[in-house]
């Protein structure tokens, strides 16, 4: 395998996060397993080097030792003296998913790396599916936090929850336009619309582009929500503010991210799958849809035939949230 294996390794691909596993974690285990995939490849035979080794001559009685030319093995390369052949491989981390969430986690290997700082600049929308429970409010928005308060929510329906919901997606709709810069009576402004490709240019606030309710079963919601620039923190306070519109309160029972940008969770490997010819193969996979997509999203700021020549360290910053967004709140 060796060089030839690590070849292949350059790009992007995604995994699956369980709840309760930290991203650093989650990567070092990646590595590791990268690592011992490279290293398991069976040593190539030792090279022969000539040796003069002393000791009797043959066919002679006499104990007289004289010195012979033998071929011996050159040990000098071997695991057991150099040590294994890769000991560190450049991981990269995408946007992240905290402790208690779940979902589709996107990382990059070796030059790979740099294609995560093209995903950030597309601003590329994530979907996600949060579990809420209505009747008691929390310290931090979850559902195993410490009790705040417990309310009554008899008089909550779904009506009532899809209206809130729609205000939420036009408060937002209206803040997208607004970061986006453009001016919307304009012909290229029309045509980013058309094609669903209106981003901000810059930093900005959780900006969700879509949110619907997917279950409803008091006292429990399934929401499903489209966002950018978006912490799973701001996600779980979005189901709090939303309770405290319906007159009652809420928790987080769950977030999960089901897509990151072009990654699914068709595409994301299981835990058991966290190993070098899966991941090679998941990378060799997504690289055609990975410059495709870049290259629509970012256009003429991105050159394709320089997708895997560069390398990037990233390190992720998490946005402010509320109900509707802020002007000049930072991601």
């Amino acid at each position: 395998m060796g060089s030839a294996g690590l070849s292949r390794l350059h790009g992007l691909f995604a995994v699956y996060k369980p709840p309760g596993l930290k991203w650093k974690h989650l990567r070092d285990t990646v590595e590791l397993q990268l690592l011992k995939g490279l290293n398991a490849r069976k040593p190539p035979a030792p090279k022969q080097r000539v040796r003069f080794l002393l000791g009797p001559m043959e066919g002679s009685e006499e104990k007289e030792l004289t010195l012979t030319a033998t071929s011996v093995p050159s040990l000098v390369n071997h695991p057991l003296v150099c040590g294994p052949a890769f000991t560190h491989l450049k991981v990269g981390m995408g946007h992240r998913l905290d402790v208690r969430a779940s979902g589709v986690l996107v990382l990059g290997v070796g030059h790979g790396c740099r294609l995560l700082t093209d995903m950030y600049n597309a601003h590329l929308t994530k979907d996600y599916t949060v579990r809420g429970l209505l009747g008691k409010a929390t310290d931090d928005f979850c559902e195993d936090g410490r009790l705040v308060e417990k309310t009554t929510y008899d008089h909550v329906t779904r009506e009532k929850l899809d209206r809130i919901l729609a205000m939420i997606q036009g408060s937002h709709q209206k803040a997208l336009v607004m970061y986006s810069n453009l001016d919307l009576k304009t012909q290229e402004a029309y045509e980013m619309a058309v094609r669903g490709l209106i981003r901000p240019m810059n930093k900005s606030p959780m900006l969700i582009t879509g949110i619907r309710c997917l279950h409803f079963a008091p006292p429990e919601f399934l929401l499903e929500v489209q966002c950018m620039h978006e912490t799973q923190k701001e996600l779980r306070k979005l189901v709090h503010e939303i309770g405290l519109e319906l007159k009652t309160t809420a928790v987080c029972s769950q977030v999960r991210r089901t897509r990151d940008g072009f990654f699914t969770l068709d595409s994301a490997l299981l835990r058991t799958q966290w190993d070098l010819h899966n991941i090679q193969d998941a990378i060799r996979a997504a690289a055609p849809q990975v410059a495709s997509e870049l290259e629509k999203s970012l256009g003429p700021q991105l050159d394709t035939k320089e997708l895997l020549s560069r390398e990037w360290s990233w390190e992720s910053q998490g946005p402010s949230s509320t109900l509707v967004p802020e002007r000049g709140a930072g991601h």
